[in-house]
C-alpha cells in the first residue's frame, strides 16, 4: 500500500479517467473524475464507504490514470474503456435488445418501414415497447394512407403495379399511377398520424368498416374493426396532461448500495410507449456516478430523445454538454420537481424500487453462476489467476470427414458470443483429434503477438473438451510458443473429470457445485458451436458429392443448382421444367438429373 500512497501524492488536479487494477494486472474498475486527485484519493481514505466500494478497494493492487482536456472527454473515454475491458465492478448493461421504430425515408417518394437501427436517413417514430405492435401501426399507414413499404426504385420508366396497388394499399408511384404532389400529401398525413393525430385515420377506418359491413363483406369489416380497436389502445396510452410535442424518456435509479436497478419509461408525442427495467451491479461512489454511467451506456445503443426526465442527483450540465458534443443533438435534462413530469418520475422510481426488491435474489444467483463460480474455480484448481476470459475448444467430425473446430469465449462466466470463432481443420488427415486440437491451437496462439491481438486478447484460461491425451497434445503447442502465463485444463465429458498440468490425477468437483456447472456450460456451448458448423459443411459436401456422380454436372453447374435449390431434397423433387430454369442446364441434362435421382436415390 505504501507504493500506492506515493502514487496518490502525485495525482494531478486535471480531469481524466482512472483505472483500478488487481494483483494480476486485470482492470477491475474504470471511473471518470472532474479532479483526479480528489476522486482517486477518496477510495483510500479510512472513511466509511458503500459496501460494494469497500469490497472493490480490497482488490486494488495498483491504479493508472489518463488526463483529459475536459470532463466531457473523460466521460467519453470512460465509456470506451468500460466497453473494452468489461471491468468486474463497473455497470455493464447486458441488455442489448433494441426496440422497433417506424421510419419514413428521405427518398423522392418516401417509403415507410420498420427498423431497429437508427441512422440519419429519415424520420423515425417510436420506439414501440409493448402493448401495440409496430406492424399493426404500419398496417394502418398502408391501408389508410397508401404509402409504399417496398424498396422498389421509382424511376423514369414506369413499372407494372404490384398487388399492393390493386388492394388499395399503395399509390404505386413506381408505376406512375400518382403525381409527386399527391403522394407527398399522403406522406404528410401519414407523418401526422405517426405523430399521434389519430382522428382522421379513425374516421377513414370507420367509414371503410361500415361500407364493408353494408356490402356484407364481414371478414373485411372485422379486419377494420380490429384496426379501430388498436387505435383505441393507442389513445388510452396518451397522457392527457402532457403536451403532445413532448418526446421524453423518464429514468429513475434505486440502490441498496450493493445492487441497483433502473427503470426507463418512454413517452412520444404525449403517449406512453412502454418501459424497461435493468438490474445493475456497480461500484460507483455515489448515485450520481451510477446514474450518469447508466445513461451514457444506455444511449450508446438507443435513440436519444428530445428530453430526459430524471432525478435531482443527475449530472445535468455534464450530460447535456456530452450529448451535444458527441451526437450534435440538444437534449434537455429535466429534474422534475412538480406536475405531470414529477408524476412520471415517481412512477419510474416506484417501478425501479419494486424491480430491485424482486431482482436481488436473481442477481445473487447469477453471481454464483458466473463471477463467484470463476473465483471458486481458481481456488479449486489452483489456477495462477482469476479466469476472467476463458476459451473452450472442441473438434467435430464423422470418420475424419469435414473436421471443424470451435472456440467459444466466456467473460466473467458469461458467454461473449461476438468473440466466438470457427476453424476448418486443413492439415490433418483422418480422425486425429489430438492433431486437430494442435492445429487449431497453433492458429489461435499465433495471433497473440500480432496486430490481431486486439481482436483476440490473451485468455486467462483455456479449456479443452477431452481428457489427458488432448491436454498433453495442446501442452506441446504451448511449449512451442513458450506460453507460460495461460492456465490450461481439459474437461472429460463421461465422468466430468478435470485434468490439469499440475497432477497426473484428475480432479472431480461436486456436480452441484456452480464452478463445475459453469465449466459444463462452457464445454456444451463449444460442442454446440462446433456441431452446428460441422453440419453446415457436411450437408454442403454431401450435396456436392452426389451431384458429382451425374455425368455432365461439373462444378459450375453444381454451384448453380446449389444456389437455386439449396438442399439435396429440393433438387431430388424438382421437375424437369424447374431444373431447366437453372443457368447452363438444358432439357436433356435436366432429364438425366431427374432419371438419376429417380433410379439411384
Amino acid at each position: 500500500m505504501s507504493e500506492l500512497q506515493e502514487k496518490l501524492k502525485l495525482l494531478p488536479d486535471n480531469p481524466g479517467v482512472y483505472i483500478m487494477l488487481d494483483k494480476d494486472g486485470v482492470v477491475i474498475y474504470v471511473g471518470k473524475a472532474r479532479v483526479l486527485k480528489n476522486r482517486v484519493r477518496q477510495y483510500f481514505h479510512s472513511s466509511a464507504k458503500p459496501e460494494k466500494v469497500a469490497a472493490m478497494v480490497e482488490n486494488i493492487a495498483d491504479f493508472s490514470y489518463i488526463i483529459t482536456k475536459t470532463e466531457i472527454d473523460a466521460l467519453a473515454l470512460e465509456n470506451t474503456l468500460i466497453k473494452k475491458y468489461k471491468p468486474k465492478y463497473n455497470i455493464l448493461l447486458k441488455d442489448d435488445k433494441t426496440y422497433p421504430y417506424i421510419k419514413i425515408t428521405k427518398e423522392e417518394f418516401p417509403r415507410v418501414c420498420i427498423t431497429r437501427k437508427i441512422k440519419k436517413d429519415g424520420k423515425y417514430f417510436g420506439p414501440f415497447m409493448g402493448g401495440v405492435r409496430c406492424g399493426d401501426i404500419l398496417d394502418v399507414v398502408e391501408s389508410v394512407y397508401n404509402v409504399r413499404t417496398c424498396s422498389t426504385v421509382v424511376g423514369a420508366k414506369a413499372k407494372k403495379p404490384c398487388l399492393a396497388y390493386h388492394l388499395h394499399r399503395c399509390l404505386a408511384p413506381c408505376g406512375h399511377m400518382c403525381s409527386k404532389a399527391e403522394y407527398a400529401e399522403r406522406v404528410k398525413k401519414a407523418v401526422a398520424f405517426l405523430d399521434g393525430n389519430y382522428e382522421e385515420a379513425e374516421e377513414i377506418l370507420r367509414e371503410k368498416m361500415t361500407k364493408f359491413a353494408e356490402n356484407e363483406e364481414f371478414e373485411l369489416a372485422m379486419e377494420y374493426r380490429e384496426k379501430l380497436q388498436m387505435l383505441s389502445k393507442l389513445k388510452l396510452k396518451r397522457i392527457t396532461s402532457l403536451n403532445r410535442a413532448i418526446n421524453a424518456d423518464i429514468i429513475a435509479l434505486k440502490t441498496n448500495y450493493l445492487y441497483s436497478s433502473v427503470n426507463v419509461l418512454v413517452t412520444r408525442s404525449g403517449i406512453m410507449q412502454g418501459g424497461s427495467n435493468f438490474a445493475l451491479e456497480d461500484c460507483s461512489f455515489t448515485e450520481s456516478d451510477a446514474l450518469t454511467a447508466f445513461i451514457i451506456q444506455f444511449y450508446s445503443t438507443h435513440e436519444l430523445p428530445q428530453e430526459i426526465i430524471t432525478q435531482d442527483f443527475c449530472e445535468k450540465e455534464l450530460l447535456e454538454n456530452y450529448f451535444l458534443e458527441k451526437f450534435s443533438k440538444k437534449v434537455t435534462i429535466t429534474v422534475a420537481k412538480a406536475g405531470v413530469k414529477k408524476q412520471l418520475l415517481d412512477m419510474a422510481e416506484k417501478n425501479a424500487d419494486e424491480y430491485l426488491s424482486k431482482s436481488i435474489d436473481k442477481i445473487r444467483h447469477k453471481n454464483d453462476m458466473t463471477k463467484n463460480a470463476c473465483a471458486r474455480l481458481q481456488d479449486l484448481l489452483g489456477l495462477s489467476k482469476y479466469p476472467k476470459r476463458m476459451e473452450c475448444y472442441d473438434i467435430s467430425n464423422i470418420s475424419g470427414v469435414d473436421k471443424v473446430g470451435s472456440m467459444v469465449v466466456f467473460i466473467d462466466g458469461e458467454a461473449e458470443r461476438s468473440s466466438y470463432r470457427r476453424f476448418k481443420i486443413k492439415t490433418v488427415e483422418g480422425a486425429n483429434d489430438y492433431a486437430s486440437h494442435q492445429e487449431m491451437m497453433r492458429r489461435r496462439l499465433a495471433k497473440l503477438a500480432t496486430e490481431e491481438a486486439e481482436r483476440f486478447p490473451k485468455p486467462d484460461l483455456i479449456v479443452i473438451d477431452g481428457g489427458k491425451g488432448q491436454l498433453s497434445a495442446v501442452k506441446e503447442v504451448f511449449d512451442e510458443f513458450g506460453i507460460h502465463d495461460i492456465d490450461l485444463i481439459a474437461l472429460a465429458e463421461k465422468e466430468e473429470e478435470i485434468f490439469t498440468l499440475f497432477s497426473a490425477f484428475s480432479v472431480k468437483i461436486d456436480r452441484r457445485d456452480y464452478a463445475l456447472k459453469m465449466l459444463q456450460r462452457l464445454r456444451d456451448e463449444a460442442h454446440r458451436f462446433a456441431i452446428t458448423y460441422f453440419r453446415s459443411l457436411h450437408s454442403k459436401r454431401n450435396l456436392a458429392s452426389v451431384l458429382e456422380e451425374i455425368e455432365g454436372v461439373g462444378k459450375k453447374k453444381q454451384t448453380a443448382l446449389m444456389a437455386q435449390f439449396g438442399t439435396i431434397d429440393k433438387i431430388m423433387n424438382a421437375s424437369v421444367e424447374e431444373l431447366c430454369t437453372v443457368e447452363g442446364i438444358g432439357k436433356e441434362l435436366a432429364e438425366k438429373i431427374r432419371v438419376y435421382f429417380k433410379e439411384k436415390i
